[in-house]
């Protein structure tokens, strides 16, 4: 799910068990790694775009649908007028953006935009073992390792060693992961 900001982000994780991403407003425009991980999910899995029903969010979500392509879901919030509890005057336009917005709405516009919950599985994920054991975490060439990895992936090639684990268990197998490490690698002594 792509989103806005962090307040927005807090929200939907009290709602929904999905990876959540924020553009940090405009920010999106300029940040290439952020993009490229979006455009990434866009092409694998999917994303569903979720910004506020004013003109900003408009334009954030043009500019997604413009530079990410890929398979995109579109959820739209309704407008309603209003102040969010944590700030002192309305929005400029006087609506409430994402974080405002009750839970049942939101959970209604993904119903209306045909977004259904589906688990994925993930009986054996990838873990900290595995990354220790790939040579991605302690050992001498690790981050490097990790880096390689990452750029490969179209990654942000800053992410912590716990970071990456999270995220390659949204995006792979177990058994992806190993065959990946052992394409780029090809140093893997034990299969999964």
């Amino acid at each position: 799910m792509i989103v806005e900001g962090k307040y927005d982000k807090i929200k939907l994780q009290t709602i929904f068990d999905a990876v959540i991403i924020t553009t940090n407003g405009f920010g999106i425009y300029k940040d290439r790694e952020k993009a490229a991980l979006i455009r990434h999910y866009a092409a694998t899995t999917g994303i569903i775009i979720l910004t506020d029903s004013d003109t900003a969010g408009f334009r954030i979500r043009q500019h997604l649908k413009g530079t990410v392509g890929g398979n995109i879901k579109n959820v739209y919030i309704p407008e309603i007028f209003g102040k969010e509890r944590r700030k002192a005057v309305p929005s400029k336009e006087g609506k409430l953006g994402v974080e405002g917005i009750d839970n049942d709405i939101i959970i209604e516009a993904f119903r209306r935009a045909g977004i259904t919950a589906a688990e994925r599985d993930n009986s054996d994920p990838i873990t900290r073992a595995d990354m220790y054991e790939l040579g991605y975490s302690g050992k001498q060439n690790s981050s490097a390792r990790r880096r390689e990895l990452l750029g490969y992936l179209d990654l942000p090639v800053l992410l912590t060693t716990t970071a990456m684990t999270e995220l390659l268990n949204t995006m792979m197998s177990r058994k992806e992961f190993y065959s990946v490490t052992q394409k780029l690698f090809g140093d893997i002594k034990s299969e999964v």
